[in-house]
């Protein structure tokens, strides 16, 4: 999906089981640390095939997660939210390149345990994945966040993951109008990295301040209130 750089919301106040081949391949992985910084193909091997064939649309590149992360981290500790995180591949990097903690949400329960199963067998300890709606989620745990167009297979369903979930033009607008809300009322200077997508989460009191990778990444700061 092509991104646009209109931050298009102002201010205001839910399982398959697992491929057991995969233990074999996660087994075989020699260096975990390294991964980061090696290809996208030799990440994915973290993952089992169903969920691997759906990285390169997905989920989030190596070198974007690494940048993103650095940018979201800007002290050690930095609580940051992924919010539809998948297999947590974001959030692994993040871990793995930088001191802060890394928080996934992820309404789909396969998924979730993909991700939690990764951070648990490499013992990443700065990193969870909680299997939860969004709309469930304390924001004020959280001091940055990341969105890859967590809502639009709601309203471009060509793009969906799968049917295990409830898609619906409804729930674009009702998660996007949430996220933006709870954003707007973060503190000032909290710091929000978007990858592609439409970015109508992010209120008009952030500003864009930077982007990466021909635009497709953004990186946002809440201004004034």
């Amino acid at each position: 999906m092509q991104s646009t750089s209109l931050p298009a919301v102002a201010c205001e106040a839910e399982v398959r089981g697992t491929n057991h081949d995969w233990e074999g391949r996660v087994n075989s992985l020699e260096n975990f640390d390294s991964i980061c910084a090696a290809e996208d193909e030799r990440f994915d091997l973290l993952y089992p095939p169903h969920i691997l064939a759906l990285s390169s649309q997905h989920w989030t590149p190596a070198t974007v997660a690494r940048t993103a992360a650095e940018f979201l981290v800007p002290e050690p500790n930095t609580r940051v939210l992924d919010i539809g995180c998948g297999p947590g591949k974001f959030c692994i990097v993040g871990a793995q390149t930088t001191d802060g903690h890394f928080t996934g949400v992820e309404q789909r329960p396969e998924l979730a345990n993909v991700g939690r199963v990764s951070i648990e067998r490499e013992r990443i300890a700065n990193a969870v994945i909680l299997n939860a709606n969004i709309t469930e989620i304390d924001f004020k745990d959280y001091d940055s966040f990341y969105l890859f167009n967590p809502f639009e297979e709601n309203i471009f369903k060509m793009g969906c993951i799968d049917s295990s979930v409830h898609l619906s033009t409804e729930l674009y607008a009702l998660y996007v109008r949430h996220v933006a809300r709870m954003l707007a009322k973060a503190p000032l200077g909290t710091r929000v990295a978007t990858y592609h997508g439409l970015c109508e989460e992010v209120p008009l009191c952030y500003e864009l301040i930077h982007s990466r990778f021909k635009g497709e990444l953004q990186f946002w700061q809440k201004r004034r209130n």
